[in-house]
């Protein structure tokens, strides 16, 4: 088990994540959401794996 507070994000895991089938209003709205999370919490991940932004 990885420990993903402390890891890297990595931009293919990011591009990955919004290939999922979704509405395009949802990705945006994932997106915004998880990425304001990890700025809130100052951490490299939002706890949503697999979602957009994470």
């Amino acid at each position: 088990m990885t420990n993903h507070y402390k890891t890297r994000p990595s931009a293919r895991a990011f591009l990955t994540n919004l290939q999922v089938p979704m509405p395009l209003w949802k990705k945006i709205w994932l997106l915004c959401r998880n990425n304001a999370k990890k700025i809130l919490t100052m951490r490299n991940c939002c706890g949503n794996h697999g979602q957009p932004g994470c």
